[in-house]
């Protein structure tokens, strides 16, 4: 499984929800505490400069009550923060004395400002001057019948804010990458025991219904191994039951058939002695009764491979030899026959089930397709192939599929004889060497049966056994 795909399902959104969860997490706190530290910062700045601006404002009612006519020259000379600004309003002579009036005067307070502590009421106010922050406090003097204003700078707060606002961005950023790796993580513990149950889950579907979940600590895990386990428990001792079914009503079958096929010889001597309608009958009877019997055995021959019995008889030899024998032996043998297989390219695997793959195939091009046109082998680096084609109609589309399960046949071959197990057989032999069977459409419109195996050498053993 790629990572991407991953990703997309149960393990990447579970990363997608430690990552919101860390981010969301991260964001409140990281709001929380800038809004408490920028509420902190601004309200001591505030107090320090409240206290100074309130000492500066007591020098003036002392200095400006004793000298009015120097009221200038005093503001002048007051001392501010670096950046700070002082403006004196005396009402008597209606006049503003600013500290630096070329820098800044009364016309650059807020007019709200102005305004309120003009009217008797001390103030404060935060603006904006040649686009930096200043707070601004006005403070009614009335020994002296003024008002003293002063603007002192937020600058080195907003300087502090700002690195404090990019270390908790920064901050949110890793957390919310942290809670992602974390998630990650932690979701391979989670779905570890779900990996496992697919695995298993294969395993079982490929055929090994002896493989089970192992117990677990957990108790909603061994809860779900336990119920796992006696589902396959279930399952395996069904298709046991219905399989032995099958053999055994196979092998009753055996001695009914064997009988009627007795009779059927007895009668095949004084066929001549019947009329032309009995023969008829005769000949239908003899019919059907080779058709059960091989419906019989092939049932029987499926029952054994579901139930693994038999054992494997390999040996090294050249597939392109043996299929070509096969072929004559069973009266195939002028059929064009093909290899890209050289003399001496031998691989281990069982003659018998090539055999029946062989002859199955070859039985089924002339049953129902008028007869096998062409055989060939053909190998790769992994995988040797058998071909059989023929000069029927094909097999359509949408049957190529299902005419290898059993007792399936397709369009073309549902008024022939045949038990429909035939190509079923292919199929579980084939599976059986490590390969697979299927069908496409050849050259002349005909069908073409390849059948895959696994390729072996002589030291290997990797071959599935059934």
């Amino acid at each position: 499984m790629t990572l991407t795909a991953s990703l997309r399902g149960l393990r990447g959104r579970m990363v997608l929800y430690f990552s919101l969860s860390a981010f969301a997490a991260a964001v409140s706190l990281s709001i929380v505490t800038y809004a408490s530290t920028r509420a902190y910062l601004l309200d001591q700045r505030s107090e320090l400069a409240t206290s100074q601006a309130i000492n500066n404002a007591q020098l003036l009612r002392t200095l400006v009550g004793v000298s009015p006519q120097d009221a200038g020259d005093i503001v002048t000379n007051i001392r501010t923060e670096s950046g700070g600004y002082a403006v004196l309003h005396l009402v008597d002579s209606e006049s503003f004395y600013a500290q630096e009036p070329l820098r800044f005067t009364q016309s650059n307070l807020p007019n709200e400002l102005l305004t309120k502590t003009l009217s008797g009421r001390s103030s404060r106010q935060r603006f904006e001057f040649k686009g930096e922050p200043y707070e601004a406090l006005g403070i009614s003097i009335a020994a002296i019948s003024g008002h003293y204003f002063e603007a002192f700078p937020l600058t080195d707060v907003e300087r502090t804010l700002n690195t404090i606002r990019t270390t908790l961005i920064f901050g949110i950023v890793l957390i919310t990458i942290a809670g992602g790796i974390f998630g990650f993580s932690s979701s391979s513990s989670v779905l570890r025991p779900l990996r496992r149950v697919a695995s298993v889950a294969t395993d079982i579907a490929s055929g090994g219904l002896d493989v089970r979940l192992e117990g677990e600590r957990d108790p909603e895990l061994s809860r779900l191994a336990s119920s796992f386990n006696n589902m396959v428990d279930a399952v395996q001792t069904r298709i046991q039951r219905e399989t032995r079914f099958a053999s055994d009503v196979s092998h009753e079958l055996r001695s009914p058939i064997t009988a009627l096929a007795a009779a059927v010889e007895v009668m095949q001597s004084r066929r001549d002695e019947l009329s032309d309608r009995n023969k008829q009958a005769f000949d239908i009877i003899a019919s059907q009764v080779r058709r059960f019997d091989r419906t019989v055995l092939d049932l029987l021959e499926l029952s054994r491979l579901d139930a693994g019995a038999g054992k494997s008889q390999e040996e090294s030899v050249n597939l392109a030899d043996l299929v070509k024998r096969v072929a004559q032996r069973h009266g195939f043998g002028e059929v064009a026959f093909t290899t890209t297989l050289n003399a001496d390219d031998e691989t281990v695997l069982d003659k018998r089930r090539i055999e029946r793959i062989v002859l199955n195939l070859l039985e089924n091009a002339r049953d129902h397709a008028g007869g096998a046109t062409a055989i060939s082998i053909t190998a790769d680096e992994n995988n040797l192939r058998i071909s059989v084609e023929d000069g029927g109609a094909g097999v359509a589309q949408s049957e190529r599929e299902r005419i290898f399960e059993r007792f399936a046949r397709g369009t073309a071959s549902r008024n022939s004889t045949g038990s429909g197990l035939g190509l079923a057989i292919v199929q579980e032999h084939a599976r059986a060497l490590g390969g697979n069977a299927w069908v496409e459409t050849n050259s002349n419109g005909g069908a073409r049966f390849i059948v895959s195996i696994l390729r072996q050498s002589s030291n290997e053993s990797t071959r599935p056994m059934s």
